[in-house]
């Protein structure tokens, strides 16, 4: 683990301070674009890891973008539910146009576009979560309740199961 420096995480630092988290953005040396491979890096479990799943609203177009537990499969039919439409698959194109990050470094926050965010409430079960910070190589820590506040986020039942 070491400070960050890549350009998109130096920005992800800046606007976490903006928002008055006084978090720090750290870099590995190895990818931490899956929830095992972040875990792994960071000496964390798995559900800790806060990861980003997104999804295409089919009638809107827009991004849909789910905060999930590293652990959890997400529930299509009730994040469709919770967004009031059916959803489609978003390929990488999609997710860097939409988001302007990369999968596996997709952050909660920074958007490139508006975007629809859900919380997976199984993320409150933890002191401590860890979320993309803009590159597969680059994570920050924070509350549940920090993610909330910084997201404007409401926590909802997105696990599949």
């Amino acid at each position: 683990m070491k400070p960050a420096t890549h350009p998109t995480a130096l920005r992800t630092q800046q606007l976490l301070h903006d928002s008055g988290l006084d978090v720090k953005v750290v870099e590995f040396d190895q990818p931490t674009r899956t929830s095992a491979e972040a875990a792994a890096a960071i000496g964390c479990s798995v559900a800790e890891i806060a990861k980003s799943i997104v999804f295409r609203g089919a009638h809107s177009g827009q991004a849909i973008v789910v905060v999930a537990s590293g652990d959890n499969r997400v529930s299509e039919d009730k994040v469709a539910a919770l967004v009031g439409e059916k959803l489609k698959r978003a390929d990488a194109d999609f997710v860097r146009s939409a988001t302007g990050y990369a999968i596996g470094g997709v952050a909660p926050l920074g958007h490139a576009q508006p975007v629809r965010l859900l919380l997976d409430t199984d993320l409150q079960r933890f002191t401590t979560v860890w979320a993309a910070a803009g590159t597969p190589f680059s994570v920050f820590p924070l509350a549940p309740a920090q993610l909330a506040t910084l997201t404007g986020a409401a926590w909802s039942d997105v696990r599949a199961g």
